[in-house]
């Protein structure tokens, strides 16, 4: 085939590289296509260079120096605890090197073409793939967008040196002494758990009635009982305003209950959202349609309105997350393949990596309500489980979701230690169409922290063992 005056030369093109990009590759190329991808910057994209990886190392090393201050409870004290905040950030770029180098090193073991370079589109089956010093001209049957996004910048805060995004955030060469973070969703309490956790007195100013509006009252209950305990101040209701900037720090204005305050930090991390990358990259050229957002509309196979260019992850409508930017990139190879492989969210889970672990997939008891559904929650605490006790980390609980009618399980949350982890048997309850007899006749390990699901699950059925 010929486009123009050019060969065919690739089944699939990918651009991007990023967890959605670069699994949609492998899998592409594992379904016997012609495979090449194309990224501007390094192999990974936001989640392993500067989103995902690097702040879950942070976040563990936060927990580590918090933990090493010693257990009172447990008997443990120690003195003369230290941190150079330097070799922290020097392991985690060997973290993010080690998984980068992974990825570039699955691309070319299933054969596919790595290519470096901004991509601009001239037509449905063609683009330019441009570097510094080289343009090239590249043909595709197929092609999967997968440019993701970044950090929304606000007009009275423009990034600077002391005015940061989550990005700047994790590469800060000092501990600050205070910092404001504008934002009090996932990743605003995340990065400012982290650092409250390295010592820094932290101020999140969120402008919804309340931080982590996506989960349920009593799981941001416990989040915010917690930050209060490290002395992070949270004002809800409030609307940043502006920011002066000095050679050592930060004023920043921020209106609440009709009054004007101002507070003063090293720096301010602006954390109010992100932005889906869709311009400047020639969509206009192609006519592929967007939404209001500048989000590509796709279908259930993540096909755009052009029959043979598919989007997705952060530029497609549905939460910024990598694993939900994988999967669908595993359908719109499979799709590209032939399969009838489409998209079905109801078994994504969402997890904030805070204190305690927040962790939700399927329906909430509200939202299955609101679907129709004649439901039952059942719940069980972590100060029931011994491995949480055992653990000195007994704070929170788990919460199924069952259809009355039969006990399938339609939805689930864990807050607790843990819940990251211990949310994923859930979503394959979710998903396989189990019922609460499945889970608890499954024979899980004790004490493990994993009993909470076939703990929760007797509940449901109205037999508990260890809770009344």
């Amino acid at each position: 085939m010929v486009v123009g005056d050019f060969p065919i030369e690739l089944d699939t093109l990918v651009v991007g590289a990023g967890p959605g990009g670069y699994v949609a590759a492998i899998r592409a190329a594992q379904e016997g296509q012609k495979v090449a991808i194309v990224d501007k910057g390094t192999l990974g994209g936001v989640c392993l260079n500067v989103g995902c990886i690097p702040s879950k190392a942070l976040i563990q090393a936060g927990h580590r120096y918090e933990h090493a201050h010693g257990e009172d409870d447990m008997g443990i004290k120690t003195e003369g605890v230290s941190i150079d905040f330097s070799k922290v950030q020097e392991w985690k770029g060997k973290v993010v090197q080690k998984l980068t180098g992974g990825v570039q090193g699955l691309l070319k073991g299933n054969k596919v073409e790595i290519l470096s370079g901004e991509a601009y589109f001239v037509d449905k089956h063609t683009v330019r793939i441009m570097d510094e010093k080289n343009s090239q001209t590249y043909t595709f049957n197929n092609c999967i967008i997968a440019t993701g996004s970044r950090p929304i910048e606000l007009p009275n805060f423009k990034f600077t040196d002391r005015v940061i995004s989550s990005t700047g955030a994790l590469n800060l060469k000092e501990i600050p002494k205070k910092m404001v973070v504008i934002g009090g969703g996932y990743i605003g309490t995340e990065l400012g758990t982290a650092y409250a956790n390295f010592g820094t007195e932290v101020t999140i100013l969120e402008g919804q009635d309340d931080i982590l509006m996506g989960f349920e009252k009593q799981m941001r209950q416990l989040v915010k009982k917690n930050l209060k305990k490290k002395n992070v101040e949270m004002v809800t209701k409030a609307m940043a305003q502006g920011v002066q900037e000095t050679e050592n720090g930060v004023t920043v204005t921020y209106e609440a209950k009709g009054e004007t305050h101002t507070v003063e930090a090293d720096y301010v991390l602006v954390t109010v959202g992100r932005k889906p990358n869709t311009e400047e990259i020639g969509l206009e050229q192609v006519g592929i349609e967007l939404d209001e957002r500048g989000l590509i509309k796709i279908d259930k196979q993540c096909r755009t309105n052009m029959d043979n260019i598919y989007a997705i992850g952060d530029i497609v409508a549905g939460p910024p997350l990598a694993h939900k930017a994988s999967y669908e990139g595993k359908i719109a190879a499979e799709a590209i393949s032939g399969h009838a492989s489409e998209i079905d969210y109801l078994g994504i889970p969402a997890v904030v990596f805070s204190e305690p672990e927040l962790a939700t997939v399927g329906y909430t008891e509200a939202e299955a309500k609101e679907a129709g559904y004649d439901v039952k929650a059942a719940k069980f605490p972590f100060a029931a489980n011994g491995r949480a006790l055992s653990l000195n980390n007994s704070e929170g609980f788990m919460k199924l979701v069952t259809r009355k009618e039969d006990g399938l399980i339609i939805g689930g949350q864990v807050a607790g230690p843990n819940a990251s982890d211990i949310i994923a048997e859930i979503g394959l309850a979710v998903e396989s169409g189990m019922t609460a007899e499945d889970l608890a006749l499954t024979i899980h390990a004790h004490p493990t922290l994993g009993e909470m699901t076939m703990e929760a699950a007797e509940v449901a059925l109205g037999k508990p063992i260890h809770s009344m």
